[in-house]
């Protein structure tokens, strides 16, 4: 990084637009921050595309997205369907939010109890098959719409998910780094999920893999600009 200098020019400096970045708001604070409709529309298909990528990968039974596993494996056990599932352990998990005092957003609540629904629905009408091209098709696609649904939803300013607000919230408590937290609680949900009967492949690798760079891709491509003074209040 260069050190500001008297002979440069202020036009040629360009700080980066402090709106492109994520608010730290508490639930209030994000209904009194302003721009609801871009935001609300933003988050609510933003959801619906998280859930639908959880389909589309599911669907094409190459390896399932890390949480999905441990979804997969207690559907096993239980006669509710894949997406009541999904809402059933997004619950239990913001009740892991009450010890770690974490603050629920209405993205959080909203995340909790629309992806799974969502997932039911294009689960519905999206058929299984056989053919593996095909479903090499739905895993990428599948993929790299869950990256573009996470950025939607995040970039809302409406809040973390159930499951990313238990990563932060741990990674707060411990002092360890998000990376960390973020790959123990992957691995374990994986490992649960596998001995309960979830499956595990090539697409648990590739999501793992791939959903970093595409989330550093498309969030700040959908983070919505907050005015400065009611980010700061």
């Amino acid at each position: 990084m260069t050190s500001p200098s008297s002979s440069s020019p202020p036009s040629t400096s360009r700080p980066p637009r402090a709106g492109r970045q994520l608010a730290d708001l508490g639930p209030v604070e994000q209904l009194r921050a302003g721009r609801l409709v871009p935001r609300l529309s933003l988050l609510l298909v933003g959801l619906f595309l998280y859930g639908a990528s959880m389909a589309l990968v599911v669907r094409s039974v190459l390896g399932l997205i890390p949480w999905d596993v441990l979804h997969v494996g207690l559907q096993q056990h239980v006669p509710l369907s894949f997406g009541t599932v999904v809402v059933a352990v997004s619950v239990l998990v913001l009740l892991l939010w009450v010890p770690l005092r974490q603050k629920p957003g209405l993205g959080t609540l909203a995340n909790a109890f629309l992806i799974g629904p969502s997932a039911d629905l294009v689960l519905a009408v999206l058929p299984q098959t056989e053919d593996l091209g095909w479903r090499v098709v739905l895993l990428v696609a599948g993929i790299v719409l869950n990256g573009v649904a996470t950025g939607m939803y995040i970039g809302s300013q409406f809040g973390p998910g159930p499951r990313d607000g238990l990563m932060t919230g741990l990674a707060r408590v411990s002092g360890r780094s998000i990376r960390l937290v973020r790959t123990l609680l992957e691995v374990t949900v994986v490992a649960v999920g596998w001995l309960l009967g979830g499956v595990v492949g090539v697409g648990t690798v590739l999501y793992a893999l791939a959903i970093g760079p595409l989330a550093h891709v498309f969030l700040p491509l959908f983070t919505v600009d907050l005015p400065p003074r009611d980010r700061a209040t």
